[in-house]
């Protein structure tokens, strides 16, 4: 009797250790999102009437976090915060630099975001004008994006391909190219990361987000992030059972770089 007792003791003791953690590394994760300049921003698009509430966690990542807002009048918009603390600057600096849209002198961290953020905003912007099927952009200020929150009623987001493939992965498919031709050729922009990690199923409907990486077709790296997009979706899809290749992909998106 005591033996089991003992193991359950111990058992208790070892959820509580967990819970301690857990707690510990969510003050850790929260004093790195919402920092004093973080919180005055939000403070501030909060008096501007962008936001009212910040009601859970949308998506996590080591840049950024994706929270769901709710305004004054009750409608849901996803708030995207990057953190200063973990972000990669090689890569958003790599990404920037080329981008005759900016003209980045500085190597202050958080300068960088900054014009990481409004790059994000402004490609958006570009591509929700041009037809594409992304989020559209709200406002953007400082390390903080507001834009559209994709997903039903309830205020469920819309999974990731990823985490939700589409019940006809070859229609899905077709739909995804139409995106992507449309990415290319109107909206004028190379994703650079696109994979169905960053493509939602909204209700078997492609939706593209995260585009902050993305570049301008002058920029001189685009042909080769374009040939990369094309080959993860091509490698993707394949999984999921579409018949594809990466010369029938390139030769539909047909954009001479």
């Amino acid at each position: 009797m005591d033996s089991k007792i003992d193991k359950a003791d111990a058992k208790v003791q070892k959820i509580r250790e967990r819970k301690r953690r857990k707690s510990s590394e969510d003050r850790k994760v929260g004093s790195e999102i919402f920092d004093k300049i973080t919180l005055e921003t939000l403070y501030k698009l909060a008096n501007q009437d962008y936001l009212d509430v910040l009601n859970g966690a949308v998506s996590t990542g080591k840049e950024a976090n994706v929270l769901k807002g709710i305004t004054k009048n009750n409608n849901y918009v996803a708030v995207k915060i990057y953190r200063i603390a973990t972000s990669d600057f090689k890569k958003m600096d790599y990404y920037v630099h080329g981008d005759p849209r900016f003209n980045i002198k500085t190597k202050n961290k958080r300068q960088l975001i900054y014009a990481w953020v409004n790059k994000e905003f402004k490609n958006l912007k570009r591509l929700h004008n041009a037809g594409v099927n992304v989020p559209e952009p709200i406002v953007n200020s400082n390390n903080v994006l507001i834009i559209e929150f994709i997903g039903d009623t309830k205020g469920n987001p819309a999974p990731p391909v990823k985490n939700q493939p589409p019940k006809d992965s070859e229609e899905f498919f077709n739909k995804l190219l139409v995106q992507l031709k449309k990415f290319v050729h109107d909206g004028k922009l190379v994703h650079g990361d696109l994979s169905n990690y960053n493509i939602l199923n909204q209700n078997e409907e492609p939706l593209i987000i995260d585009v902050s990486q993305s570049v301008v077709l002058d920029n001189p790296i685009s042909h080769e992030l374009l040939q990369r997009d094309i080959k993860t979706l091509v490698n993707e899809y394949k999984k999921l059972g579409v018949k594809t290749s990466y010369e029938e992909v390139y030769k539909y998106v047909d954009f001479k770089l």
